[in-house]
């Protein structure tokens, strides 16, 4: 309050007026008593502290402690209809309130009431996928398209579910990262994201009955605890089918209309899986003279889903995932060509804040390995190895 007003904290001594204050309280030496004017400025910006510093803890009780919901959207409704401008969320009071929910989610507790910790930022998603993703026009559109559906669904019948296929390096973690971090403040470390990665969590074969238990048990309590939640799961094409099994009612069709909205759920599965049949079809678009960008979701899709279903029996694809319907989107990873290799380049001097050429760009993509052998048109690896590629370049 002493801020507020300027002063310097001592009692009895009212400090002159400054700024703008000046103004509206009028020209008053040091020593003479306060006129009407500044009596009536301060008590108006006093009621104005009062209001807004009343908002914060409404908020506060509405968003942690589920109480007082109706009141403060009563009175955000009133001061949006309201003509009168006042000192509300907009002019000062957001960032405020933004510094005190991190304040109270840095203890922890914010998954078990409210989430302050999601954001779905999918206009961000869209532009950093459209920025950073090179040469997956597929997979932006689908990603964005579904994530959008399914958060702007009041009541999602199922947990979203999308599997991304394509060779190493196309941008398949990558783009799960983005998806985290776009739809959480924290990213991969929130409480509401689980990877898993199969050959790291689940490695050995004779433990499965372990891994299941384990596996169903840490997907209930991180839905319990979080009215939205991302399951990532890596190298999906390794995942032992019982483990898979284990988890698919977690995302399987349910009616109760009520509870969907607080048990919101999004599955990622990354694969290598179909990654020869992607290239086969961009391949035959570019002998053809036809553009990538040409290669629809209609055609990959119903190869992709014929590939996967003539895999060993107990790989990922005869999971109950593929014979219920349970995966909403296949998304197919275009190979990588030169010029994205040298894109992925560029990004990764950028990143490090280090300068860079055309020249040097073309060196970073020279050592990478292209396929056929004839053609040399796809990089095997995409862009995987790039970032540690520019270290050579280091002065």
């Amino acid at each position: 309050l002493l801020l507020l007003l300027g002063g310097s904290g001592s009692p009895g001594t009212p400090p002159p007026p400054r700024g703008p204050w000046a103004e509206e309280q009028g020209a008053v030496s040091e020593g003479e008593p306060w006129g009407r004017t500044r009596y009536e400025a301060v008590k108006k910006h006093l009621g104005s502290v009062g209001a807004l510093s009343k908002q914060y803890w409404q908020y506060l009780a509405c968003k942690v402690w589920q109480e007082g919901c109706d009141e403060e959207e009563k009175e955000q409704e009133e001061r949006q209809s309201s003509p009168i401008p006042s000192w509300g969320f907009p002019l000062v009071g957001q960032d405020y309130l933004e510094i005190l929910s991190a304040w109270y989610c840095s203890f922890g507790e914010c998954c078990e009431t409210g989430d302050c910790r999601i954001i779905n930022n999918i206009t961000g998603l869209e532009a950093n996928l459209s920025g950073q993703l090179h040469g997956q026009h597929l997979a932006k559109e689908v990603v964005v398209r579904a994530l959008q559906g399914f958060l702007q669904s009041p009541w999602p019948q199922k947990a979203l579910v999308l599997s991304f296929h394509g060779w190493s390096g196309t941008g398949k973690n990558f783009v799960a990262r983005l998806v985290a971090s776009h739809l959480y403040r924290d990213g991969l470390k929130s409480e509401c994201v689980r990877v898993f990665v199969s050959l790291l969590h689940f490695p050995h074969p004779s433990y499965m009955d372990s891994y299941k238990a384990q596996l169903q048990m840490q997907i209930s309590e991180t839905l319990r605890r979080c009215r939205q939640a991302l399951f990532i799961f890596d190298e999906a094409e390794k995942l032992h089918s019982s483990l898979l099994d284990a988890i698919r009612h977690f995302m399987a069709h349910h009616d109760s209309k009520g509870q969907a909205d607080h048990q919101r759920s999004i599955f990622l599965f990354l694969s290598n899986l179909g990654g020869n049949t992607i290239n086969e079809v961009a391949l035959d678009f570019w002998r053809a003279g036809r553009a990538r960008e040409e290669i629809s979701m209609e055609l990959l899709e119903q190869r992709l889903r014929l590939e996967l279903q003539e895999a060993a029996e107990n790989s990922y694809a005869h999971s109950h995932l593929l014979r219920e319907n349970l995966i909403d989107f296949v998304v197919p990873f275009l190979p990588l060509e030169y010029h994205h290799v040298k894109l992925c380049a560029r990004d990764a001097f950028l990143a490090r804040g280090l300068p860079y050429t055309e020249a040097t760009l073309d060196e970073v993509a020279q050592m990478m390995v292209f396929v056929p052998k004839e053609e040399k048109l796809f990089s095997v690896q995409g862009c995987k190895s790039v970032p540690q590629r520019i270290n050579y370049f280091l002065p």
